[in-house]
C-alpha cells in the first residue's frame, strides 16, 4: 500500500509540473535582479522561466527567422519605440487581460504589449555654473535657446532613447518645428555626442558642459556607488531638473513586454506579465533598477524619491506614438547635423 501511495504522489507531482509548464522569455534587459524576479514567479506558480538574454537586434532577428518554430513566448525590452516597431512587423499577439488593463494607464500600453516600469529622460546641471533660477520653467523645447550655446551634452542620434524623445516632440509640435529646434539644439552642443547616459552626467561634473540629458535611473545608479566611487562623487556634483512642468510634463518612457504571435505558451506568458505588475514584483524592480513603478501604491527607490517623486509626468503623449514618429525623428536628427 505504501509503495502504491508513494508512486501516486510521484505521478501527481510530475503531472502538476507538466500542467504548470514553462515560459520562454527573450529579454534585452540585462539585470540579474530580473532573474531573481522570475525565480519568485516560479516559486509561486510552478511555471519554469527560461531566459534568453541579448541585444534587441539579435533577439528580434532570431525570433523573426525562427518564425512558427520559435520557442519564444515573451519579448521584454526597454523603450516603447522598440516594442512599437516589433509590433508593427506583426510579431505580437493580444497581450491584454482585465488585470493588466486595470493596472496600467492606457498611454503606457497597447493591445499587444504593456509597460512594466517607467523611466524619465530629464536635464542634469552643474549647480556651480547654473542656478535653479536659470532653469525655472525650462522645457525640452527651450534647450534650443542661444543662452545654452556650447553648454549641452547628449548621446548620439542613433540612440533609441533620444529618438523616442524627438518623436514625442514631433507628436506635440510637428515635424517642421522640431527640425528647427533640433538645428538650434545641435548648435548648443558642447562637444560631438559620444558615450552613454552616464558619460553625459560625467561631462557636466568634469566641467565639459553645463547641462546633460539622460535617463533618471543612470543618475541613481551612479549615486548608489555600484559603478564605483569616482562616478558616485561625480554624480554628487550634478543635480537633476524635471523639464516641462508648466505644460505637458516630463518625457516618460517604459520597459515593457509583449506576448509573441507564435508563442507556444501564451497563457503562461500572460501570467508572467500579470505577475510583473503585482506590488511585490514592482517593488523588486524599482529597488534594483531605479526605474519608476508602473502601478500605483509602490514607492520608488529612495535615491529616485530624493530626485523628486511628485514631478508632473507627460501623460498626454502615448508612448505608442514614439514608433509612429520614429522615422521622422531620425530624419530630423540627421538633417539637423546631430551625429
Amino acid at each position: 500500500m505504501k509503495k502504491i501511495t508513494l508512486l501516486g504522489l510521484i505521478l501527481f507531482f510530475f503531472a502538476k509540473m507538466s500542467i504548470a509548464g514553462e515560459v520562454n522569455v527573450f529579454s534585452a534587459r540585462h539585470y540579474d535582479s530580473d532573474i531573481q524576479l522570475y525565480e519568485k514567479f516560479t516559486n509561486k506558480t510552478g511555471i519554469k522561466v527560461n531566459v534568453v538574454s541579448g541585444k534587441d537586434k539579435a533577439l528580434q532577428k532570431r525570433i523573426t527567422e525562427e518564425g512558427k518554430d520559435s520557442k519564444a513566448d515573451l519579448y521584454i525590452t526597454a523603450d516603447a519605440g522598440r516594442l512599437g516597431a516589433f509590433d508593427e512587423k506583426g510579431m505580437f499577439q493580444n497581450s491584454m487581460s482585465v488585470q493588466i488593463e486595470a493596472l496600467v494607464p492606457a498611454n503606457f500600453r497597447s493591445d499587444n504589449w504593456t509597460g512594466i516600469a517607467k523611466r524619465a529622460r530629464i536635464i542634469y546641471y552643474s549647480p556651480e555654473r547654473v542656478s535653479s533660477e536659470d532653469l525655472k520653467g525650462i522645457t525640452y523645447e527651450s534647450l534650443s535657446d542661444s543662452k545654452w550655446k556650447g553648454k549641452i551634452v547628449i548621446r548620439k542620434s542613433n540612440n533609441i532613447y533620444n529618438q523616442s524623445l524627438v518623436a514625442s516632440l514631433i507628436k506635440n509640435n510637428g515635424k517642421e518645428q522640431t527640425l528647427e529646434w533640433a538645428k538650434k539644439l545641435v548648435s548648443n552642443f558642447a562637444r560631438n555626442p559620444k558615450g552613454n547616459d552616464r558619460a553625459q552626467i560625467l561631462a557636466v561634473a568634469a566641467g565639459e558642459a553645463d547641462l546633460a540629458i539622460a535617463n533618471t535611473y543612470y543618475y541613481a545608479l551612479m549615486l548608489s556607488g555600484q559603478k564605483g566611487e569616482d562616478q558616485k562623487e561625480a554624480a554628487q556634483k550634478v543635480l537633476p531638473y524635471f523639464p516641462n512642468q508648466n505644460n505637458r510634463g516630463t518625457h516618460m518612457n517604459i520597459s515593457g513586454g509583449g506576448i509573441l504571435k507564435n508563442s507556444p505558451n501564451p497563457e503562461n506568458a500572460k501570467k508572467l506579465l500579470e505577475f510583473l505588475l503585482t506590488k511585490e514584483a514592482q517593488q523588486h524592480i524599482v529597488n534594483n533598477t531605479f526605474e519608476y513603478p508602473m502601478i500605483d501604491g509602490v514607492e520608488p527607490h529612495p535615491l529616485i524619491k530624493k530626485m523628486g517623486e511628485n514631478f508632473k509626468q507627460d501623460l498626454k503623449t502615448k508612448v505608442g506614438d514614439y514608433k509612429k514618429n520614429q522615422a521622422d525623428a531620425l530624419e530630423v536628427m540627421l538633417m539637423s547635423g546631430w551625429k
